[in-house]
């Protein structure tokens, strides 16, 4: 006989605001966000100051699983090059499901439009570290500028991304081609 672990209310509380966030947005109300998770707006409150805090959690619970998708292994022996292409082929594989959005850290900075919200911080700590991951391997690769190299990465990435997650576009066949341009212009190899 087997005994199936029920969620904390926490833990059902973290995925209902990741679910009801991602595909509604950030003004999904407190009491939609209780009754997905069957939580009481009491439990919420004493579990989190506010919803702007479970926002904030929900988004930091995603963050590791978010980079381990994204990101080649630590142990990847891929060339710079390699390894900054493989996360552009993350995000078309990514981008291709149905239910894509967009890149749920951007789509929240984007929504809220204060960086100082606990929710802004914690994508924008997200987004710095792609961006520092992409400026280490421009440096490996002999970028030019690796700063600028990271930047311009960044944006094609959240570009694309944002395409991507309101159906305008894909990045199938056209993400690898701009950004092998720019490795290429930056002397990458």
């Amino acid at each position: 006989m087997t005994t199936e672990v029920k969620p904390s209310s926490r833990e059902r509380l973290l995925e209902a605001a990741a679910t009801l966030i991602y595909r509604d947005g950030v003004g999904i109300g407190v009491d939609a966000l209780c009754k997905a998770a069957g939580v009481s707006k009491r439990s919420m409150y004493q579990l989190f100051e506010s919803k702007d805090e479970l926002l904030a959690a929900s988004l930091e619970a995603r963050a590791s699983a978010y980079v381990a998708t994204l990101l080649p292994h630590t142990e990847d022996s891929g060339s710079p090059r390699e390894r900054i292409l493989h996360v552009f082929d993350q995000l078309a594989s990514e981008a291709a499901a149905p239910d894509f959005q967009g890149c749920r850290f951007l789509v929240v900075q984007i929504e809220l439009k204060d960086p100082g919200h606990p929710a802004s911080r914690v994508a924008q700590g997200v987004k710095e570290n792609l961006k520092t991951f992409f400026r280490t391997e421009a440096e490996q690769g002999g970028a030019s500028d690796p700063e600028l190299l990271a930047r311009q990465l960044i944006l094609v990435f959240d570009g694309a991304s944002a395409r991507a997650g309101i159906k305008a576009d894909t990045p199938t066949g056209l993400i690898t081609p701009t950004v092998t341009t720019l490795l290429d212009a930056a002397g990458v190899h």
